[in-house]
């Protein structure tokens, strides 16, 4: 086994420690969801952490870890008779992204489940993690399936299994941490929700910090073991300080104007539900008990809501965490602290940065400690302040936008009109059902019909691999005929590989939805453009809420461009689009091309996912830009590539006024697929779209009569 970087080797990252050991010292605070960009120590720190956990006294032989003072009256290795204890070090388990849900809840043995009529269960993950640390890396990219089974387990400290008319339940009851990169898509609100505290990472712009960070990982590459065992006295001071703040904790009074601070800042903030007070409450208390004292003062609660609230105050996927920090001060000096009691000396903080070290510590480190981590190093922002307070303030609407890179320098030289300043989206609102037609096999989400590992029975097939959903009905089936050939002699049936039948589900997959927007001079009036960014965003919440992936093609001036590639992240879409300025000729053509070739590439890296086009204009075709030729016989020409090669489209069709020259109905019928008005394509809009794609795909006769007019 590898030798795991130290703890308190993390150079900096004050709040990741801080929240770390917090749930150490407290294992009811509920967990850590660390966010930040990639290199910053987040995967390092969590790993480290569970050396510094005390050991778990459990019942010798359970599988489930059971405590020998009060083992699980339902413990399937159970009952356990009253004999001495053993004790292990806390585990730390790690959930793959990619892992199936038999490998979380654990395994039914079918064949001996149906040959013997017993129970024989393999416990999964979520048993290997009771009392201990479930960790999952990129958690922002779990499968629907899997955050559902650890959203129950969360809530109930419990694993169920009930399958084929087999039941098991076992304790689950851990401490969850998850690591993402917020670049790749955000959290379900429900899981987001489930972890205590939030912290947000990044990489320190310092020098004389990175140098340590490079320094501590070089020596740690070099000679992990003895890396280790020159930290090993800080590891194991921290250790002690841990065990002494679990025994202080019981200890900690929680005062009535603690207690107010905690409600008061929740409803101030306006966070939903009560979960919020009670995860304040807990951390209050730890922080007080981390610090040695037995009274939870000011400073507690604040530092707890630094950890607790930002998370839970987003309203949606475009909402950066944060909180105002003079609006939090405000509200906690309306109410005093109580009266300490007699407290003992605390000692130093190791989750905060201690008095430098004339020497320089272990490795000797030539700038202070205060940022970066061993893989690639980060000072962090102030906790509360969220990603908003370390960017600059936004530019104002009128401001002049910066055009994007590779568009035209100067798009009124080519193309009819001035650039215009970006203009602010209009607000969202729930937009109609789009799907595409046919049955996929794509990654699980919401949005299209599919085959997938759960959802309703629609059949059974012979098991392609591994067995994972008994068909239980038709195995038995096929299994009755030969129970005689087979000498079945007793009560359970004579069970053969060749008899398992795999039941086939259908559920709904996750698509590509790749937008083309129409960003050029006859789009750029500021209430149009308003209300098409708008109606942008609201397909954009539409398809975070249904796990798409998302793509922004956007044309302009002389040319396309990809705005942003195909992408998990549903907010850095939002972000590009609130950033979009408009002007010039429309290239209507050239961005369908742009569209074609982005979903032949994506085509190759992930076959399995179905796109679906969303095109954006008022089908003006003024320019063929680098093409050259006739801007309308290009768009047309474009349009039927895409529908020749099966691509599902939508055509938004954003032209206002009282009379339309219809040609978006038209670039709709070249594309095979319905055009939908703005107002039309809401939810609650009694102009109607029609639910699924398929329905509103045009006759041939139709493009006639369409091209026609």
């Amino acid at each position: 086994m590898s030798t795991p970087y130290p703890f308190t080797a993390v150079v900096g990252q004050t709040d990741l420690r801080l929240a770390l050991l917090l749930n150490a010292v407290s294992p009811a605070v509920g967990g850590v969801l660390v966010r930040g960009e990639k290199g910053t120590a987040k995967s390092t720190a969590v790993r480290a952490l569970s050396a510094l956990l005390p050991q778990v006294e459990v019942v010798p032989g359970c599988r489930f870890s059971c405590a020998p003072v009060a083992p699980d009256p339902d413990c399937p290795d159970g009952p356990h008779g009253d004999g001495p204890g053993g004790a292990r070090p806390a585990r730390m388990v790690e959930l793959p992204v990619g892992a199936s849900e038999d490998r979380l809840v654990g395994a039914l043995d079918i064949e001996r489940a149906l040959a013997e009529g017993v129970k024989a269960f393999e416990p999964g993950l979520l048993a290997d993690a009771h009392r201990g640390i479930l960790y999952v890396d990129e958690v922002n990219l779990l499968h629907d399936h899997l955050v559902d089974v650890l959203l129950d387990a969360a809530a109930m400290g419990a694993s169920y299994v009930e399958r084929e008319g087999v039941s098991v339940r076992h304790a689950a009851r851990f401490l969850l941490v998850g690591t993402m990169n917020p670049e790749e898509g955000e959290l379900r609100p429900q899981l987001l929700d489930r972890f205590g505290l939030t912290v947000e990472v990044a990489a320190s712009r310092e020098p004389a910090q990175r140098v340590e960070v490079v320094r501590r990982r070089l020596a740690y590459e070099d000679d992990p073991a003895g890396f280790a065992a020159r930290w090993s006295g800080d590891e194991s001071e921290v250790r002690a300080r841990v065990v002494a703040a679990r025994a202080l904790l019981p200890q900690v009074r929680l005062g009535d104007n603690a207690l107010l601070q905690i409600a008061a800042t929740c409803a101030a903030f306006e966070v939903d539900g009560m979960r919020a007070d009670i995860v304040m409450a807990r951390t209050a208390t730890a922080l007080a008990a981390w610090a040695g004292r037995t009274t939870v003062l000011k400073e507690d609660v604040r530092q707890a809501a630094l950890l607790a609230l930002p998370h839970r105050r987003r309203r949606n996927p475009f909402d950066a965490p944060g909180l105002d920090e003079d609006k939090l001060d405000e509200i906690l000096d309306r109410f005093p602290d109580e009266e300490p009691q007699d407290e003992p000396d605390p000692e130093p903080d190791p989750g905060t940065d201690p008095e430098p070290d004339p020497d320089g510590g272990p490795e000797n480190p030539q700038g202070p400690d205060d940022g970066g981590g061993p893989d690639g190093g980060g000072g962090v922002p102030p906790q509360g302040g969220g990603p908003q307070d370390a960017q600059p303030p936004a530019e104002p609407a009128e401001a002049p936008a910066e055009a994007p890179e590779g568009a035209p320098q100067s798009p009124a030289q080519d193309a009819g009109g001035p650039e215009q300043a970006a203009v602010r989206a209009g607000e969202p609102f729930r937009t109609k059902m789009l799907s595409v037609p046919g049955l996929g096999e794509g990654a699980a989400g919401r949005r299209s019909r599919a085959r997938t590992a759960h959802g309703r029975t629609t059949g059974a097939q012979r098991p392609r691999g591994q067995l994972t959903k008994l068909h239980l009905a038709a195995t038995v089936h096929a299994a009755a005929p030969h129970q005689k050939a087979r000498g079945r002699a007793g009560r359970g049936l004579v069970i053969r590989k060749d008899d398992l039948r795999q039941a086939t589900r259908e559920g709904r997959e996750g698509n590509l939805v790749l937008f083309v927007v129409d960003a050029s001079g006859s789009m750029a009036a500021r209430q149009r453009m308003s209300a098409v960014k708008g109606a942008v965003l609201s397909l954009l919440l539409d398809a975070y809420q249904r796990r798409d992936k998302v793509g922004l093609v956007t044309f302009r001036g002389a040319a396309a461009e990809l705005a942003l590639p195909p992408t998990s992240s549903v907010d850095a879409a939002a972000a590009r689009l609130e950033k979009l300025p408009t002007g010039g000729r429309t290239p209507l053509g050239s961005g369908l091309l742009k569209a074609r070739e982005v979903l032949r590439i994506e085509r190759l890296r992930d076959p399995s996912r179905r796109p679906l086009l969303v095109v954006v204009t008022d089908g003006r075709a003024t320019s063929a830009g680098a093409v050259g030729g006739d801007p309308r016989e290009l768009t047309a020409r474009s349009a039927r590539l895409l529908a020749a090669e099966g691509v599902t489209s939508v055509v938004v069709d954003c032209e206002s006024g009282p009379v339309r020259l219809g040609l978006a109905g038209a670039l709709a019928a070249d594309l095979g697929g319905p055009a939908v008005t703005l107002d039309g394509l809401r939810a609650d809009s009694l102009a109607g779209l029609v639910k699924d794609v398929r329905t509103a795909v045009t006759t041939p006769a139709t493009h006639t009569t369409r091209r026609a007019a």
